[in-house]
């Protein structure tokens, strides 16, 4: 492995070893405290622009499969480990991560504290970085990262979105037949936003029997209403995605005309914070936000505490309690993870039901949705 070089824009400078794609390359970091499924994380959408340090210290020991992606591509920077493997082990395993990295473009940095990182970040919060393999000298990555764009200013969702609609028709793994399960007839049909939209949550849509088309982030609300008006379908999701949700000014504007025309909606992540915003009600950022497998969720319905999957930067307003009730809350920080808007058939959570990796124990409000179309 060839050295890698890091310099975060606190002033952190970093040597390592790289085992994925050559080259240099600019992005947030942040960290995710997830024990498995480092394949399905870097495949999330949501990671979009981002480098992802992980916690768990081992990385790669079960190599990498085409069943295990999320999405079609990774379309995070790079990855940052302690320890690499590349000799994997697992009979579900066709390729090493290195090489699945390489043939994908993305970075992967390791031999480096990722203890270290996570501490830091915890204390001054998520920050732009710089890696190369081209490029030691501090002071030129510290000029190249002052003059590149922020991951604020970029969006993304052009980039991850599905250019064209489709018809998503598989449910969710089968562990014993290591398949899909078959689609099923009579299903009420709903259409899906792509914002960076993950296979499992499609799978979970289909799994609780509805039809599901996937349209691009590009969607015309008044096609969605007159269909919706029409009969042809029941509802609208709005999916995951990466970036700043203040800057989707025309999916604004298409999801508050969805809103005023009392089209029910459930939405996830990004989807959760459009609706908010859609709604009058601007998000704010996290200081290092919520990634990770752990995270105590309480349902305020059943008063459970479900551990969850989070993958997410920004957050609804705590005032968005003048029109939503909350139904979900984080047992870390406090922070909202889950509304119900007054008077509207319209619901939303910023945790992930379907996790991917992760606990399943939310997965159950897909049903919930289901059940009210």
């Amino acid at each position: 492995m060839k050295k890698i070089w890091l310099y975060l824009e606190n002033g952190i400078y970093l040597e390592g070893l790289s085992f994925g794609s050559d080259g240099t390359k600019v992005g947030e970091i942040v960290f995710n405290t997830s024990i498995t499924g480092y394949q399905e994380i870097i495949s999330d959408p949501s990671y979009a622009g981002q480098f992802v340090t992980f916690t768990m210290p081992e990385i790669g020991n079960v190599g990498t499969n085409s069943d295990d992606m999320e999405s079609k591509a990774v379309f995070c920077k790079g990855m940052i480990v302690r320890n690499y493997n590349e000799n994997f082990s697992n009979f579900r395993g066709e390729k090493s991560l290195g090489e699945f990295l390489k043939e994908q473009g993305a970075l992967g940095i390791s031999h480096v504290d990722t203890r270290y990182i996570t501490k830091k970040l915890r204390d001054s919060g998520a920050c732009m970085m710089i890696a190369s393999t081209e490029i030691s000298d501090k002071n030129e990555l510290k000029a190249m990262l002052e003059k590149s764009p922020r991951i604020e200013d970029i969006n993304y969702i052009e980039e991850v979105s599905t250019k064209k609609s489709y018809i998503h028709d598989s449910g969710v793994w089968n562990t014993e037949t290591l398949s899909y399960n078959k689609p099923q007839e009579n299903r009420k049909k709903i259409v899906a936003i792509d914002f960076g939209i993950k296979r499992n949550i499609l799978n979970e849509l289909t799994e609780v029997g509805l039809e599901v088309e996937v349209m691009p982030n590009d969607f015309s609300g008044d096609e969605l209403i007159n269909r919706y008006k029409s009969g042809e379908i029941k509802g609208v999701f709005l999916s995951n995605g990466p970036g700043d949700p203040l800057i989707l000014k025309k999916e604004h504007v298409e999801i508050r005309k969805l809103i005023d025309a009392d089209v029910p909606m459930f939405a996830i992540c990004l989807g959760h914070q459009l609706l908010s915003i859609a709604s009058g009600y601007p998000t704010y950022k996290l200081r290092f936000g919520q990634h990770g497998g752990n995270h105590p969720v309480k349902n305020q319905k059943t008063g459970f505490v479900e551990i969850t999957a989070q993958n997410h930067n920004y957050n609804v307003p705590d005032n968005i309690t003048e029109i939503a009730e909350i139904t979900h809350i984080n047992l870390f920080d406090g922070t909202i993870e889950g509304v119900k808007y007054k008077n509207k058939n319209i619901f939303s959570v910023q945790h992930h039901p379907e996790a991917s990796p992760g606990p399943k124990e939310s997965r159950n409000i897909f049903l919930e949705f289901a059940k009210s179309i």
